[in-house]
């Protein structure tokens, strides 16, 4: 388990924990009551930190290397029926957006999403999550067809941005994620999004026009990461912490704004924690949008996905 730097308390504690433990099997000494004192102490520093984090420590457990990312994800979801599917049929298959069909429950859906690598090299397969053109005109192709087919649409959304590379901007990245936010707001059929990690950008907004917007508890989503919104207002990355509460990025602030639906709660200390949980929560958010939204007809879906975006900030004429 690697720890960031708030969860040192936690670590200690935890060290402590399994000394005790050595001690008492090793040795005829009874430890019990020693263990039980740590483990209530653990206990209560995890409920004091978890509970009051701030925003740029949601963003550290955001990007938390043991978090599931989008294939543990649909692994979890769908097993063995996920069947996916490549290429955006004009100039390759992009690595950092994957895509298929897969069951969950006992309903089809179309799956689209970011992937990210889980060690340097499969980091460097995958473009770290960062999708170029070709991944974004891959995922509307499969959105498309879904819609032929009349499937539902999942996006699980985990990026730093789409990738900013000049061969990216000459292949039109621009272009690609635009079309793809107004090809999907008109999608004939039911599309339900999550933040699972990063949102950042317009590399999240590329897929994450939905008619059910959900965040995982500890995710960010924003037009910019906190990071670079530092270096360009304070010439710096030390002034992060203050950016990231500024941007208001944290799924209670997306909430409190109603730009996102609903939070789907984490384990204590993040999805990482407990994985079979949040799948399982997951899994749950994603059937409670559908059966919201599969009784609705073709024409309602969409002017009801037209009306909550046309709705989204304020602004004077």
């Amino acid at each position: 388990m690697e720890y960031l730097d708030f969860e040192l308390p936690i670590k200690e504690l935890e060290d402590q924990l399994d000394k005790c433990q050595i001690i008492g099997q090793e040795s005829d000494v009874d430890v019990t009551e020693t263990c039980k004192k740590i483990e209530k102490k653990l206990e209560e520093t995890k409920k004091s930190i978890y509970k009051n984090l701030t925003a740029w420590q949601r963003v550290q457990l955001s990007r938390h290397p043991s978090r599931p990312y989008t294939m543990d994800h649909v692994r979890a979801l769908c097993g063995d029926s996920f069947l996916e599917l490549f290429g955006d049929r004009n100039f390759k298959d992009d690595k950092a957006m994957i895509g298929g069909l897969g069951k969950i429950g006992d309903q089809s859906f179309m799956i689209v999403g970011q992937q990210k690598g889980y060690n340097t090299k499969t980091r460097q397969y995958r473009n770290f999550g960062m999708a170029n053109p070709e991944g974004y005109r891959k995922a509307l192709r499969l959105m498309k067809m879904a819609e032929k087919f009349n499937i539902p649409v999942v996006t699980l959304v985990d990026t730093p941005g789409a990738y900013p590379g000049l061969e990216a901007e000459e292949r039109g990245q621009g272009e690609a994620i635009a079309r793809n936010i107004f090809e999907m707001i008109s999608l004939k059929v039911p599309i339900i999004t999550i933040i699972v990690g990063e949102g950042a950008s317009g590399g999240a907004l590329g897929i994450g026009v939905g008619d059910k917007v959900y965040m995982l508890e500890n995710t960010w989503y924003s037009v910019i990461s906190p990071e670079s919104c530092s270096s360009i207002l304070w010439r710096s990355w030390e002034y992060k912490e203050q950016a990231a509460e500024a941007l208001k990025l944290t799924s209670y602030d997306m909430k409190k704004q109603k730009l996102i639906d609903d939070i789907i709660p984490e384990p204590l200390g993040g999805a990482h924690y407990d994985r079979e949980a949040t799948f399982k929560e997951v899994e749950k958010f994603i059937l409670k949008g559908y059966n919201e939204l599969k009784d609705l007809s073709t024409a309602q879906l969409v002017s009801q996905r037209m009306d909550k975006y046309s709705n989204m900030g304020e602004f004077k004429e």
